[in-house]
């Protein structure tokens, strides 16, 4: 059947916004991934590390690096320098990986949409224009278990919605009951903080093929969601790691 041309105009602006949707999703994952590179270099020679300082020109969407520094030791303590960009005499071996740091930094966050860009604050303790970008934990299952289970101790798996937030937890499984019935709660006891942190993290999860693929699982059967929305297939399960 010869298609019109309105149905050739259709067909191809649906095929158009597939694939600018599948280029968006690979654009996270990119970001991330090089995120997690630099983040791996940067704690193999300084394991201490947790954040990036840089300066950030918007026009542009470039920086120039800082330093690193390590953890806040306290609410109103300042975050310990750990390393600088300006040539201190002092060798480090974060010296020699300087232009990488930079470079891999400002692709990650190129992009608007950038999921890095969620865990990128003002440096407070710093005039102008100096923000901290908060290096990704080494495995983000484990942080959000962590996380989670300091709220909720008992707690196995977590469902988690893509819809919402990019991967927001919708629901906690806390172990079963003795005739084997899931304990489930959507009470979830976690500040408003803790709650952006854990949806950071999820929504990561779903962005990286690997760890979506390895870690997000299908719901058995109908999902009644506790929102009262409809199911998708970005509604999945994540299993928590076993305690230590």
């Amino acid at each position: 059947m010869t298609l019109t041309p309105h149905d050739q105009l259709a067909t191809l602006c649906e095929q158009r916004e597939e694939l600018e949707a599948e280029r968006l999703r690979i654009d996270r994952a990119y970001c991330l991934a090089v995120l997690d590179h630099v983040t791996a270099r940067i704690r193999a020679a300084c394991p201490k590390a947790v954040y990036v300082s840089f300066a950030f020109h918007g026009s542009r969407r470039t920086l120039d690096l800082h330093g690193v520094l390590g953890a806040q030791p306290s609410p109103l303590g300042t975050c310990p320098e750990l390393w600088s960009n300006y040539g201190e005499p002092e060798e480090h071996p974060l010296d020699d990986i300087a232009d990488q740091i930079e470079f891999d930094v400002e692709a990650a966050l190129a992009p608007h949409s950038s999921p890095a860009w969620a865990f990128v604050r003002r440096n407070t303790a710093s005039d102008g224009n100096s923000w901290l970008l908060e290096l990704p934990p080494a495995d983000r299952v484990e942080r959000v278990a962590q996380l989670v289970r300091e709220h909720h101790p008992e707690a196995t798996a977590v469902v988690v919605d893509g819809r919402v937030a990019g991967g927001r937890i919708i629901e906690i499984i806390e172990g079963v009951t003795a005739d084997g019935t899931e304990i489930r709660t959507a009470r979830r006891r976690w500040t408003a903080e803790c709650n952006d942190t854990l949806t950071h993290l999820v929504a990561q999860i779903f962005d990286l093929p690997a760890l979506a693929h390895r870690h997000l699982e299908p719901l058995d059967g109908p999902y009644p969601h506790p929102y009262g929305t409809r199911t998708s297939d970005q509604v999945r399960l994540l299993r928590l790691p076993p305690r230590p």
